[in-house]
């Protein structure tokens, strides 16, 4: 009771940092979006897709390793932080001798001299993960939480401030350093690690055998989640590439609060339980349900309300992207019920499906992207992007009830049923805004009744098909 008590607790802390931080980004991302181009969002956007391949590599997966170890140890956590550091420095070094090309090859050759301003951030991202994995490994995610909000927030105070005195551009490269500084410092007083010289190559070695299949799934993670930009600018140009990358991290946001904190607990939270896989797997069921019936009308609705969402949060001159967001949200909330696949395949020792699996989804994913550029440019992307992951959707869903030794049939039924009912919602929202039924003056009060109306329905739907699963979810 006391494991349960505290992972509920760490739950509570994680997504509340998201939240915060969600209300930061919801208040600074429009004024940002105000001041600069599509051009200069693109090229940040294409800076910023080298540094995190390139991070994937340089970590090699080994302090998910520190955190999956039921033991702290200070020579296990010392040899893994001199490595990342050497990694990162030298990665930092590589990527500003070699900018040039690296931009060329992404299609921007003008980032080129972002990339020279990035290259310090390995050493910044990397040097505190042995701090971070401590946390998590002692379930402290109320100190995680409190250094990533703080951070955060004064990397948004820092941009908003630069992008209003006219430096354009320079508002991205601030937020990033000011939050990636801030990060760096505040993980380390909060774990209370000091980097101590040790090294020993066997824990290099153990921790490696088990980062490094990690890697791979993160790869191709990567391919899936990041190759959009890749593709949009070298055959779209760099003003799509910023269009997209804008409308993709307002769709993005109900992930980012809810996913991402989730995920972060659950990964410690099934490594913990690997001698009982009855109740992995039940836990697993259960925050599959809940994620979907959370996230899906969340995204789901964007689309519904799409037009008046997109011009009250970034202005007039962005409302030519409204499809743009509205597809986007509606290929996240597609995957919304595999927000708890990757921690419990990571945690069962799983890496090799994951991998697997993520590759299939990879290539998917980037030929329907390529396909649907050269139908019909970035709405004809979105369009294919929506038709494979109903794809991936389906198979992954398959994968991981079979791993985990979950009977299909009801799988598939208490999986879908709350996306199909979110499917419901937003069709009927969107149809009552196009037959006139939900009018209103200005784009803020459309956008109010449609979230209202909305929210309402759903939770009608939910009530009177999913009472059981709410009233269990409630109790636990």
């Amino acid at each position: 009771m006391a494991a349960k008590g505290k992972t509920i607790t760490s739950v509570i802390w994680s997504i509340s940092s998201k939240v915060a931080i969600f209300t930061l980004k919801f208040v600074s991302v429009p004024i940002l979006a105000r001041y600069l181009s599509p051009s200069e969002l693109g090229m940040v956007a294409s800076g910023m897709i080298v540094i995190t391949f390139l991070l994937l590599f340089a970590g090699a997966g080994l302090t998910a390793g520190l955190i999956r170890d039921a033991r702290e140890d200070a020579v296990s956590d010392d040899t893994i932080f001199w490595t990342n550091l050497g990694v990162a420095t030298t990665l930092g070094f590589l990527v500003y001798l070699f900018a040039q090309p690296l931009a060329s090859l992404l299609g921007a050759p003008e980032a080129a001299w972002l990339l020279e301003i990035f290259a310090p951030l390995f050493v910044l991202y990397l040097g505190p993960d042995v701090a971070s994995s401590q946390l998590s490994r002692r379930m402290a995610f109320d100190k995680d939480a409190f250094v990533s909000v703080f951070a955060e927030a004064m990397g948004a105070i820092a941009a908003i401030a630069i992008v209003i005195g006219g430096y354009g551009i320079w508002a991205l490269i601030g937020q990033l350093y000011v939050s990636a500084g801030l990060r760096f410092i505040g993980l380390f007083l909060a774990a209370g690690y000091l980097p101590g010289f040790h090294f020993a190559m066997p824990e290099l070695r153990r921790h490696m055998s088990y980062g490094v299949r990690l890697v791979g799934a993160d790869f191709v993670s990567f391919l899936s989640f990041q190759s959009p930009i890749v593709i949009i600018t070298r055959m779209l140009g760099l003003p799509e590439a910023g269009t997209f990358n804008l409308t993709n991290r307002l769709s993005d946001l109900p992930n980012q609060i809810v996913l991402t904190g989730l995920m972060s607990v659950l990964f410690p939270s099934f490594s913990r339980m690997n001698d009982d896989s009855e109740k992995q797997a039940a836990i697993l069921s259960r925050t599959t349900q809940a994620t979907t019936l959370l996230l899906a009308p969340m995204l789901f609705g964007i689309w519904a309300v799409a037009e008046p969402a997109m011009t009250v949060v970034f202005g007039e001159k962005w409302a030519f992207a409204a499809p743009v967001l509205g597809l986007l949200a509606v290929s996240k909330g597609i995957m919304s019920p595999c927000g708890s696949f990757i921690p419990y395949l990571k945690a069962t020792g799983h890496a090799t499906v994951l991998w697997r699996f993520g590759l299939g989804r990879a290539i998917t994913t980037i030929l329907a992207m390529i396909a649907g550029a050269w139908w019909n440019g970035l709405y004809g992307l979105c369009v294919f992007l929506c038709i494979a992951n109903v794809g991936v959707l389906l198979s992954y869903l398959w994968v991981v009830l079979k791993v985990a030794g979950l009977p299909l049939i009801a799988g598939m039924r208490n999986t879908l049923f709350p996306l199909l009912l979110a499917g419901l919602m937003a069709v009927t929202v969107r149809l009552l805004f196009v037959g006139g039924w939900i009018q209103a003056d200005g784009a803020l009060m459309q956008l109010a009744m449609g979230v209202a109306v909305g929210g309402a329905l759903y939770a009608v739907l939910v009530l009177l098909t999913q009472r059981r699963l709410v009233m269990e979810l409630v109790r636990r």
